[in-house]
């Protein structure tokens, strides 16, 4: 009988241990890679080419698995230091590697020949934060 308690209370702390480990593992925030690009367009490039942009890049989500999250939006800043560029789209990598298919995935370079002659100038900037964003 004692055996057993033994037992049953080794079990025990054993479990509660790897519970703490597992729960503090998954309290820790998680890195993630953004991929950030900025679009300044053509100038008179109509609204429809614009929107072309827009739905093709929006696409992409579900044409390659690689992507973990997507967002995209136009500058709304009173700053005035936007440069002309008029158009921001985030995509959310686990990895460099998952980063690397994204590039080279056929999807992607079927949506690049989509924008390549509408953008006057592009900026793309990658970034390592915390899964939620927040610190």
């Amino acid at each position: 009988m004692r055996s057993l308690i033994l037992v049953l209370g080794l079990a025990w702390v054993a479990a509660m241990c790897l519970s703490k480990s597992i729960s503090t593992a998954a309290d820790e925030p998680k890195q993630v890679l953004r991929h950030m690009v900025l679009y300044k367009f053509k100038d008179g490039l109509e609204p429809a080419k614009i929107q072309q942009v827009i739905d093709a890049f929006a696409a992409l989500p579900g044409k390659i698995d690689s992507i973990l999250g997507f967002e995209h939006g136009t500058n709304v800043s009173k700053e005035g230091k936007s440069e002309g560029f008029t158009h921001c789209f985030v995509v959310t990598f686990r990895d460099e590697k998952a980063l690397a298919t994204y590039l080279e995935h056929p999807a992607h370079r079927d949506y690049v020949q989509v924008v390549r002659d509408k953008r006057e100038k592009v900026v793309v900037f990658d970034y390592w934060t915390t899964e939620t964003g927040k610190r």
